[in-house]
């Protein structure tokens, strides 16, 4: 008995001991070797360099050491002319082969990571490219890396198919770490098939799953099936918060405290910012001691808000529409280029004033040119 509990005692102290090298050095939970991703598409950062990267095809998380930990110049500006041109003619290919999933700022840096698709379809090869501050894109080599792995539990089938669309590329629509996990949002092949996952990190040795239901005002029903498509984490009243937008543009808050395993939580539904519209990106930035969201959507322009809600323009009568809707990008988009700044806290050149919290660009929406649109319909808060 005493050489079992001497045994035991030094396996917890070994376990302890990992533990505080994992919290000293995040990387040093990672394996050498290649990882095998099937798909790229969500990126974001978390600590030292690590980049996760989203496999919908895989159904899993890959968590990356880049090796690139800075230092970043306190703000540098990154502009790439002709960006599909470029990664397509590093990938010896056509731009019309190429398609660009994701964009992440590495905080530790300020270079920006792509996912790339080279090909189309199912069977195109994933691959991440690196563009510093000259504007060169790099290919990311994915052999013999330090990496982990984290499978989805319960992903939809590679065959299954709503409206034409396969639910399998919406097993991942978004990724975000915050606080030592990371949080992915996606399909699941479940009753209520929407939901976030929170994964610790390091990986253990499961995800843990919540589904999410909220009320969707222009559809007059409760959703859950829809996916997130693009969230951040946030505050309110100091208690964390994930904002998530939707199809159509509900924007909702979702408690992080209730992000359990095997929960069902109903967010809540604080706006509706109009059909027939796909959000792309969202952000938190401060300005002026207050918090705001910066929503970009393929159809409305990019509208501003706060956690709480939209904000009200100035003067405007408390019965009137509270979205800040009118888009600010140009009257067209170019398909020859893309840019955007990058700093410890990144923020995109076309933006005045704010300091984002976090920096993250779709290119491949934005590839051909796209007439400016007003608004339509405005927006309307939820009791």
């Amino acid at each position: 008995m005493p050489k079992i509990r001497s045994a035991m005692a030094a396996l917890a102290a070994i376990a302890l001991a990992a533990q505080f090298a994992w919290a000293a050095d995040p990387s040093a939970s990672l394996k050498q070797g290649t990882p095998d991703l099937k798909s790229a598409g969500a990126l974001t950062f978390g600590p030292d360099g690590i980049l996760f990267v989203g496999d919908s095809q895989g159904a899993a998380v890959f968590a990356i050491d880049t090796g690139d930990r800075g230092p970043a110049a306190e703000k540098a500006e990154i502009k790439v002319e002709d960006v599909a041109g470029k990664v397509a003619a590093l990938l010896g290919t056509s731009p019309q082969q190429v398609m660009i999933n994701d964009l992440a700022v590495n905080p530790a840096s300020g270079q920006a990571y792509l996912s790339v698709s080279r090909g189309r379809g199912p069977n195109a090869a994933p691959v991440i490219v690196r563009i510093g501050r000259d504007g060169k894109p790099r290919e990311v080599s994915l052999e013999n890396v330090k990496f982990a792995k984290a499978e989805l539990p319960n992903p939809p089938d590679p065959n299954a198919q709503s409206k034409g669309q396969s639910l399998r590329n919406e097993a991942i629509t978004d990724l975000a770490y915050v606080d030592g996990r990371v949080f992915v949002a996606g399909l699941s092949n479940e009753e209520f098939s929407s939901r976030l996952l929170a994964i610790p990190f390091p990986f253990a040795d499961s995800a843990q799953g919540a589904s999410v239901e909220f009320y969707h005002g222009s559809h007059g029903r409760f959703e859950t099936k829809s996916p997130v498509r693009t969230f951040v984490a946030t505050k309110i009243k100091g208690d964390p918060y994930l904002m998530a937008a939707y199809t159509c543009t509900p924007l909702v808050k979702v408690p992080v405290s209730e992000l359990k395993s095997g929960a069902h939580v109903k967010g809540t539904t604080i706006a509706e910012l109009g059909n027939r519209n796909r959000p792309i990106d969202m952000i938190v930035y401060q300005k002026d001691g207050k918090d705001y969201l910066l929503l970009a959507n393929n159809s409305r322009g990019v509208i501003r808000s706060t956690p709480a809600g939209p904000t009200r323009p100035a003067g405007s009568p408390s019965g009137s529409p509270t979205v800040r809707g009118s888009p600010t990008r140009p009257s067209t988009r170019s398909r020859a280029s893309c840019r955007w700044t990058s700093s410890t806290r990144a923020t995109p050149s076309s933006w005045s004033g704010p300091t984002a919290a976090r920096s993250t660009w779709r290119p491949s929406r934005y590839r051909d040119p796209v007439p400016q649109q007003t608004p339509r319909g405005g927006g309307r808060m939820i009791p």
